[in-house]
């Protein structure tokens, strides 16, 4: 099972609003050491930076399953922004379920590369671009595909950490299926309860867990985190990743440079499925060790030098074998 993540951002991350033009987001701010302090903008006070990543969770998951690599990206001088999407712990949505279709989900990503991109000003990175890395975990590369398939040019890269190229594995499918069973006649606390009491949780990314590295218990905030998730949102994005079609195709004549990166197992996506995935996309492969689907919360510091490695090659700034 992953690790849970921690809910105790670092220094350089602040939490804030995102504002767009399809709403406001939620999200963890974090900055290259030198900047500024984070004002209600999410400028950088004019530090120099390698450029930003826009950060997207998966589901039943939030901003906060990235807290562990905001640190070491920042300090690699990029500004780390990751955000709850609608209907996601602190980002609000309506109760229906077509708010969280795909392409309304894409469409709010896209919202939220050019609030970022129009806030970064005329700064550029040294490789003269100011649009933002995009990386989607899970779910969250689903979303980030179909955002990358709208407008490819809103990008200056796309990464898509253990997020395959169709539907989730037929066990998967059928713990999605079990909890919109769920949603449909239970509370949330309810559901939350039920979740507890199984092994493993239901489905992919739900991890109840709440034991902490450093000894700390997370338990309560995740029981937070769940209760404030849209039962609408979890519905209908479930039932997307069990349908998703395969539009590794479609990705690959976007020629975005494009990552594949996961855990060495994975559950949701067959490691094997994920491999072939990168070879149609002429995408890079990276593997972390140790870790299973939620590479970002089991091997945080790898994880972090495998993308910045892959944004560095892109830049020509730094390191990028």
């Amino acid at each position: 099972m992953s690790r849970p993540p921690t809910f105790t951002p670092p220094r350089c991350a602040t939490p804030r609003t995102l504002h767009t033009a399809r709403g406001d987001f939620a999200v963890l701010d974090a900055l290259p050491p030198g900047g500024a302090e984070n004002t209600g903008d999410g400028t950088a006070g004019g530090a120099e930076v390698k450029g930003t990543v826009l950060l997207l969770p998966g589901f039943t998951g939030s901003k906060e399953d990235f807290i562990a690599l905001l640190e070491p990206l920042a300090a690699a001088g990029y500004r780390a922004v990751a955000v709850d999407g609608r209907g996601q712990y602190e980002s609000p949505g309506p109760d229906d379920e077509s708010a969280y279709a795909q392409g309304e989900l894409a469409r709010d990503v896209l919202a939220q590369a050019a609030a970022l991109t129009k806030a970064s000003g005329p700064a550029k990175t040294p490789a003269g671009s100011t649009r933002p890395h995009l990386l989607g975990h899970s779910l969250g590369g689903q979303i980030a595909r179909a955002a990358a398939l709208l407008e490819p040019r809103a990008f200056a890269s796309l990464t898509l950490m253990s997020s395959g190229p169709a539907a989730i594995a037929p066990a998967q499918q059928a713990r999605a299926k079990m909890l919109a069973d769920a949603l449909a006649v239970l509370s949330m606390d309810e559901v939350w309860q039920a979740m507890r009491a199984m092994e493993p949780p239901p489905p992919e990314d739900a991890d109840t867990g709440g034991a902490r590295a450093d000894g700390g218990d997370d338990s309560e905030a995740l029981r937070t985190r769940w209760l404030r998730n849209n039962p609408a949102q979890l519905i209908a994005t479930g039932k997307q990743l069990s349908t998703e079609p395969d539009r590794v195709a479609e990705l690959a004549a976007a020629a975005l440079p494009t990552h594949v990166i996961s855990g060495e197992r994975d559950d949701t996506w067959p490691v094997p499925l994920l491999d072939d995935m990168a070879h149609r996309l002429h995408a890079r492969r990276t593997v972390i060790r140790g870790a299973e689907h939620s590479p970002n919360t089991d091997r945080p510091e790898e994880t972090a030098a495998a993308l910045v490695s892959f944004w560095n090659h892109l830049s020509g700034t730094g390191t990028g074998s």
